[in-house]
């Protein structure tokens, strides 16, 4: 891993820290972003459904409309021969032409009749689908200003976020400057990844993944003069001695109370350092490791 000369590592392994945090926040507030608009998805689907079935019944509306009005012009048409056929009455001479003319005013009465009847029927239809789009008109109406409202704040906590990343973005940079970019570009995957990107070495173990390390490579970890990932998760690693040492403090206290067991159970205790010497021992040289 290449080495940065112009800022301590020690330095380094702190602004990552800080950066840390920061990338964390960023991350977060984009996907919040990212994924704002989709909550107004509901209800702009909703709105566009109503609409199509808003424009499906005025079609329905339209048509009956027509189908009144055509109704009305044939029952004026039966009216009007049913008149003239009355008013012809008057004017007949023979028994011949008043039975031709009655069967005339009879099938302009009966045509007048069925008229009258279907047009009611149709005019109520037609007054029911009136109700109905205005019941749509409502909704949308009422929709349409519900989702305005909410676009209008989406839009202003939108920009406030972007505001906030803005302020990130340009945090980000400064805890940046003087580090190697290679390591700033694999520290925003791991941190789009897994939120914490940098993690200390207890003993031998990773606290990110908590795998154990090579022991030659953790060893070089304690030095602290160059960043180095872990083999595992890729977190970038470093030593703390106050981990460590609260590590051991807790192995301590472990070990105190199997010491007391062993003497209240009266034996074990010295079968275990026998055992110790047979050389059965785990073999760390053997775990290999590529940086």
């Amino acid at each position: 891993m290449q080495k940065t000369d112009e800022m301590p590592m020690t330095e380094q392994l702190e602004r990552l820290k800080e950066l840390q945090d920061v990338l964390a926040e960023k991350y977060e507030l984009e996907a919040k972003v990212e994924e704002l608009p989709k909550s107004l998805d509901g209800s702009t689907e909703s709105l566009d459904r109503y609409k199509k079935e808003y424009i499906q019944k005025n079609a329905e509306y339209e048509e009956k409309k027509a189908q009144v009005a055509q109704l009305k012009e044939e029952l004026e048409e039966a009216q009007k021969k049913r008149e003239e056929g009355e008013k012809g009455m008057d004017a007949i001479s023979t028994h011949r032409e008043y039975e031709i003319l009655q069967k005339q005013i009879d099938e302009a009465q009966s045509i007048e009749d069925e008229k009258r009847k279907e047009l009611q029927k149709e005019e109520k239809s037609l007054e029911e689908l009136n109700d109905i789009l205005k019941g749509h008109e409502a909704f949308i109406s009422s929709t349409e200003k519900d989702v305005n409202e909410q676009r209008e704040n989406l839009d202003k906590e939108v920009s406030d976020l972007n505001k906030r990343l803005e302020a990130l973005t340009k945090k980000e940079n400064e805890k940046s400057e003087g580090i190697n970019p290679e390591i700033i570009m694999k520290f925003q995957r791991i941190i789009r990844r897994n939120t914490k990107g940098i993690v200390a070495v207890a003993g031998n173990v990773c606290d990110g993944c908590h795998m154990v390390l090579p022991a030659q490579f953790a060893n070089e970890v304690r030095h602290n003069d160059q960043i180095r990932f872990c083999p595992y998760c890729s977190r970038i690693l470093f030593y703390d001695e106050s981990i460590v040492s609260k590590v051991y403090s807790l192995q301590s206290d472990e070990l105190v109370e199997d010491t007391d067991e062993d003497l209240i159970d009266g034996d074990g205790f010295g079968d275990e350092i026998d055992d110790m010497g047979d050389g059965d021992s785990p073999d760390t040289s053997s775990m290999d490791f590529e940086n």
